[in-house]
């Protein structure tokens, strides 16, 4: 664990905020470099960037604390100002609307918009999954494999205690001691959303249809949550087989499948016969 990369004096650099950054960035002069090569005000790019990072940080924040309502109630400024919670599903839906409430404004094709920023919003996942395993949060489920990982000090740490408390539908009877191995799901994400941006990079060039990049990404994002969620900590809500996340997952894919199936006209809004 490496909570804080660098450390001078009074100055700290922590590393999750240093992803994150990483990972703002990263998009930014991708989607620059897209905006110049089709020949858009490349002005408006850090404009979508900005607006998709507070739009981000806030839906992400707000689904943590909905997702586990009650330690919300029980501790609200602890909750709302913890260093973990910033949740990937919540980020896309409020990144989306503040990035479409840009595109309407400047009055710009949310579908054109959608495949230019769709294999960016991969490889920020993946840049992100990164800040997570650096502070240990978001890890998966107890494992004694080879490569399983221990957050002594992660958010929460992967101890006996923690799990008793704040995981306590997880079995943990086949560990004996107090500290407890993970399986380390953020870097199984890590290496699928960079190899899933890829994909979608080399497929930007060769969309027909304006938005079936970003229906594709959808059906991406959203098999690669749902299988990940079955080894992570999540609470099983229905059927006690699937959690929330896997829930929105399907909800992705019916969507992704569904409109690239009958792809909406941008310049119409009816589906394509």
């Amino acid at each position: 664990m490496f909570p804080i990369i660098l450390e001078i004096g009074p100055i700290k650099i922590y590393s999750f905020g240093l992803m994150l950054v990483t990972a703002f960035y990263t998009c930014y002069f991708l989607l620059h470099s897209e905006m110049k090569r089709l020949n858009y005000d490349t002005e408006i790019a850090s404009d979508i960037i900005f607006w998709a990072a507070i739009g981000g940080v806030l839906g992400a924040k707000i689904y943590y604390l909905i997702e586990n309502l009650d330690r919300t109630l029980n501790d609200p400024m602890g909750m709302i100002f913890s260093g973990s919670g910033l949740v990937f599903l919540g980020g896309l839906c409020g990144s989306t609307l503040c990035v479409s409430i840009v595109l309407n404004k400047r009055k710009l094709s949310w579908f054109v918009f959608a495949d230019l920023i769709a294999p960016l919003i991969m490889i920020g996942y993946a840049i992100g999954r990164v800040g997570c395993f650096l502070v240990g949060d978001d890890y998966g489920l107890p494992s004694k494999l080879p490569w399983a990982v221990s957050f002594p000090n992660g958010l929460p740490p992967t101890t006996a205690t923690s799990f008793s408390l704040y995981y306590p539908w997880v079995d943990i009877s086949d560990f004996n001691t107090e500290i407890i191995t993970v399986h380390p799901t953020q870097v199984y994400e890590s290496i699928a959303g960079f190899l899933l941006f890829l994909l979608l990079w080399n497929f930007r060039n060769r969309i027909s249809t304006a938005g079936n990049l970003f229906y594709l990404y959808l059906i991406l994002a959203g098999f690669e949550r749902f299988f990940i969620e079955f080894i992570r900590t999540n609470e099983k809500y229905l059927f006690n087989i699937f959690s929330g996340a896997q829930i929105i997952s399907i909800i992705m894919i019916f969507i992704g499948s569904y409109f690239l199936l009958w792809p909406i006209n941008p310049s119409s809004g009816e589906k394509n016969s």
